[in-house]
């Protein structure tokens, strides 16, 4: 049975950490953990999903909810039912009981060091890579031993659509990306060409049908190729000589966002190298599988640019065509011959140290290349950080966008715990919290010259997951100030001791240099080229990946966090705040759409960015009285509010950026306390209650008995077109709208027909 591991590693010399583990997360396969009853109830939880898979997508984390139950002997009811649809009127005794039901229950899944373990997945295409990675590196069956094999297969099967296919993400349509590299990796880890009951025969027929995996984008072909089953020379170029441009041109990597420039970095090397794993019976084999026509008959230089329809989001414009083919013909050639095979080996040199310095500033979280010698020091600090991106649910062994969400979802927390204001019966949710949040902030900037390695200071802010990632970000660093300032306000036996003054100057400092010059606050960095450079966007299946642009997200969340700030210390950086404020608010002003809301980057969508657009302006010091923006943005968010009372948007509303609504205009408990949490600040209970009051119903008939609410459909997106599960959500929200709700709007009167 596995167990659930957090906050260790202390005994594996492999793995190095700044704050001693705290925050980390794992699962580890133990033969002899649990009870005949315990093994039994994970069963019937993985076959209720299985059932299940094609009505309800997304994994509700039952296996760590019974093992933290389990490690905390207390009882945990699986397969809990949404209580019958309540009649009762909304009291402040009904919203109060609903809260204290929530909070008792997500007190119980707290770590003992203050965070709540929970899943990060929903890309597709991410634990194919690992697999692949793992497979020509020789080091599959050491890191994912057949315990791990067997849960990564049912994860695959499970998230199969009805088609054959698979999708870019967890809920999406089937793709030839995430088709092909599902099915290449179910084959790599033993499963036969027709296994699977069908599974296998009808993922082979939809890539056969749609003329092979000679469609596949670019990013597939790049790991087909290093595993040997697609020619590098279909592949359009990635050479690492773009690292010795000088950097004030605008297309030098530095200046790219750097989650894009962090995963090219590697990909040039593998393509500078042809780069291609040991050839062996199932990869000879895979040649004749997915393909159409016969392996040596492919016409590589025409499938360089081919790219199905399915997966074709964002379309080479005609320029990037003729660049690759210049790149492709004229470049490469001489490239490989000397003396200009000179200046490659010093651009895969400089490539080999960018690696290297993120390897150890990153304390070896981030997956380096897969070319890397196995035997190294370095490829074994990596396997031993492989486990963090690896999450165990009930529909089985998943690989992360991140080490977790573990700063991210402790900021929220603390502020829906605060809002209830029943603080003084959560003491030591808070003080746990508090103690994750103290011991999380990175304490010192990134190892050497910043400007040489491209990097921003660091040195106060936070990560999204811990600080061993060390990759702060603007909105991480501003909510979790935040969450650190309302627990310092509290009394010290109640929170705990305060964060120490010099540490929150640390961090607005760090805030404040990452304005940019039209106010506006990007994610990790300053944005550092322009947006034209989308036209060399080479990933097909992904928007917005070229630099770092400023969000109404990460604004507003600054605008708030400094406001919190300059009331506790009014004295300190006085102007400079400020000023970054007023730039803030003019920013967030200016991006607001005609209909009055906001697009949403980082979250599904519209009613997720309004709720901070509308936050960050009344943090500003505007009003729905004095605000134009504000009436807008809550006429916006009311026009959307459906007749079951609440709010359900869903994520086509990211990729296609017109707002739709959840088939069947169905609620969701995270939309819906987005939406209240938005008009609740600006005032609404105040104008008119009857809107609150209705979605205030639907949060609460949708609480479970005992207490948790039901894992609904995704709500995070990144790159426009992907999702990924905050599956923290739909507790952290309901919690948070509730507790407002209770302290800021006046209940209806109980003989009230009005809802």
């Amino acid at each position: 049975m596995w167990r659930l591991k957090v906050s260790e590693g202390s005994s594996d010399p492999w793995v190095k950490s700044v704050n001693n583990h705290i925050g980390r997360q794992y699962w580890e396969f133990d033969p002899n953990h649990g009870t005949p009853q315990e093994r039994a109830q994970v069963e019937k939880l993985r076959q209720h999903f299985q059932t299940n898979r094609f009505r309800a997508k997304h994994s509700s984390d039952l296996l760590m909810r019974l093992e933290i139950a389990k490690e905390k002997a207390s009882d945990y009811e699986i397969l809990e039912e949404v209580k019958e649809k309540s009649e009762e009127e909304i009291t402040k005794e009904v919203v109060e009981s609903s809260l204290r039901k929530a909070l008792r229950l997500y007190s119980s899944l707290q770590a003992k060091d203050g965070f709540w373990p929970g899943d990060y997945g929903g890309p597709l295409f991410l634990l194919p890579g690992l697999v692949i990675g793992l497979f020509v590196t020789g080091t599959l069956y050491a890191i994912l031993p057949q315990e791990h094999q067997h849960e990564a297969r049912r994860y695959l099967y499970n998230h199969q659509n009805e088609d054959g296919g698979w999708g870019l993400h967890i809920e999406g349509a089937s793709t030839m990306f995430c088709t092909a590299l599902s099915y290449i990796t179910l084959r790599l880890l033993g499963e036969e060409m027709d296994g699977g009951d069908g599974a296998m025969h009808k993922a082979r027929a939809w890539i056969l049908q749609r003329g092979g995996v000679t469609s596949i984008p670019s990013w597939g072909k790049m790991w087909l190729s290093v595993l040997g089953v697609y020619e590098w020379s279909g592949n359009n170029p990635l050479p690492p000589e773009i690292w010795l441009l000088p950097y004030f041109l605008p297309l030098h990597p530095g200046r790219m966002w750097c989650h894009c420039r962090m995963v090219y970095l590697p990909m040039s090397y593998l393509y500078a190298t042809r780069f291609v794993g040991p050839i062996n019976a199932v990869v000879l084999s895979l040649r004749k599988e997915i393909y159409a026509l016969p392996y040596h008959l492919v016409d590589w230089d025409h499938a360089r640019n081919l790219c199905h329809k399915e997966d074709l989001y964002y379309p080479h414009p005609m320029i990037q065509d003729i660049l690759w083919g210049c790149l492709h013909k004229v470049a490469e050639p001489v490239l490989m011959k000397w003396p200009f095979s000179k200046l490659r080996q010093k651009a895969l040199q400089t490539v080999m140290q960018h690696i290297h310095y993120e390897d150890h500033n990153t304390n070896y979280i981030c997956l380096g290349p897969v070319n890397k010698d196995p035997n190294s020091k370095a490829f074994k600090f990596h396997l031993s950080r492989i486990k963090d991106y690896l999450w165990l649910a009930e529909d089985g062994l998943k690989m992360q966008g991140y080490n977790g969400s573990q700063v991210w979802d402790v900021s929220f927390v603390v502020q829906a715990i605060i809002s209830t204001n029943l603080v003084d019966e959560y003491d030591s949710m808070l003080k746990k919290a508090h103690y994750f949040i103290k011991n999380t902030q990175i304490r010192a900037n990134s190892s050497g010259d910043l400007s040489k390695w491209y990097r921003h200071i660091s040195k106060g802010g936070w990560t999204f997951s811990t600080p061993d990632n060390g990759w702060p970000v603007s909105d991480c660093t501003a909510e979790a100030l935040k969450a650190a300032l309302l627990l310092s306000d509290l009394p010290s036996d109640i929170a705990g001791e305060a964060i120490p003054t010099d540490q929150l100057y640390d961090a607005v400092n760090m805030l404040v240099s990452l304005q940019n010059s039209n106010g506006g606050f990007a994610s990790y960095e300053l944005t550092r080229s322009y947006a034209w450079l989308e036209m060399i966007n080479p990933a097909e299946t992904f928007g917005d990946i070229m630099i770092d642009y400023q969000y109404v997200e990460c604004t507003s969340a600054v605008i708030q966090s400094l406001q919190s700030f300059r009331k506790l210390y009014p004295d300190h950086a006085t102007k400079e705040i400020q000023t970054c404020i007023a730039k803030a608010l003019h920013y967030i002003q200016s991006i607001q759409l005609p209909d009055g809301s906001w697009y949403g980057s980082w979250g599904v969508c519209y009613t997720y960015a309004t709720w901070f657009g509308i936050k960050g302006l009344v943090a500003g010091g505007e009003t729905y009285q004095t605000s134009y923006n504000i009436r807008r943005a809550c006429d916006f968010l009311l026009s959307k509010q459906l007749d079951s009372g609440g709010w359900g948007e869903s994520y086509l509303s990211c990729q296609n950026k017109v707002y739709t609504n959840l088939e069947g205009n169905k609620s969701h408990i995270v939309n819906t306390g987005w939406a209240m949490l938005a008009l609740i600040e600006a005032g609404q209970g105040e104008r008119d209650s009857k809107p609150l009051h209705r979605a205030a119903k639907v949060l609460i008939s949708s609480q479970m008995a005992n207490g948790d609410f039901p894992q609904q459909e995704i709500m995070g997106v990144f790159n426009r077109n992907c999702m990924i599960s905050y599956s923290a959500y739909r507790n952290i929200f309901p919690i948070w709208a509730l507790g407002e709700y209770l302290n800021c709007v006046s209940m209806p009167s109980p003989t009230s027909n009005s809802l």
